[in-house]
C-alpha cells in the first residue's frame, strides 16, 4: 500500500522528504496511509534543492540529497528502502550501532544493512535496489509497486 500511495505522488510530480515507518499510520483492516507531508515538496524540474542548513533524518536520506541537498523521487525511493528494512526488523533504527556522522562515508564506501533475519530474499533484493548509489539506477514507485503484486 506504501508503493502504491508513493506511486501516486510520483506521478503528480511531489515528493515526501520524510518517508519512515512513523510517518506511515495503519487503520481499520490494515489500511496504510502515508502521513506527515511537512517537507513535502512539489517538484518543478528533476530535483529539489533544499536552502542550506536545513535538517533531515539522516539515517532515511538518501547519499546525494545528504551531500549536496538535493532531492528527487528517486530520494524517496531510498527512504522506501530504508523503511522495508524497518518493517522487517519490527521497529528497529536503522544502521544499528552506526553514529549519525558516519553514515555518509559508509555509503560512500558501499555499505548497506545487511538482510534481518526472515526477510524474504525478494525482499532484501528490492531494498538493495532502492540503496543504488545512483539515483538512475534505483526503481520507480510504480516499479516497486509491481514488484510487490508480484511477490505477494
Amino acid at each position: 500500500q506504501i508503493s502504491s500511495a508513493m506511486e501516486y505522488l510520483e506521478k503528480k510530480n511531489f515528493i515526501h522528504r520524510d518517508l519512515a515507518a512513523r510517518n506511515c499510520l495503519v487503520g481499520e483492516n490494515h489500511v496504510v496511509k502515508v502521513a506527515d507531508f511537512g517537507l513535502s515538496r512539489l517538484m518543478t524540474g528533476d530535483t529539489y534543492t533544499a536552502h542550506a542548513g536545513a535538517k533531515f533524518p539522516i539515517k532515511w536520506t538518501a547519499p546525494e540529497s545528504l551531500a549536496y541537498n538535493t532531492f528527487s523521487i528517486k530520494s524517496d525511493v531510498w527512504a522506501f528502502g530504508v523503511l522495508l528494512w524497518e518493517i522487517a526488523t519490527y521497529g528497529m533504527s536503522p544502521y544499528p550501532g552506526i553514529d549519525l556522522s558516519q553514515v555518509y562515508d559508509l555509503l560512500e564506501k558501499g555499505y548497506r544493512m545487511e538482510q534481518p533475519e526472515g526477510c524474504p530474499p525478494k525482499v532484501y533484493e528490492l531494498m538493495r535496489a532502492c540503496w543504488k548509489w545512483n539515483p538512475p539506477d534505483r526503481p520507480s514507485f510504480a516499479e516497486t509497486h509491481q514488484a510487490f503484486e508480484t511477490m505477494f
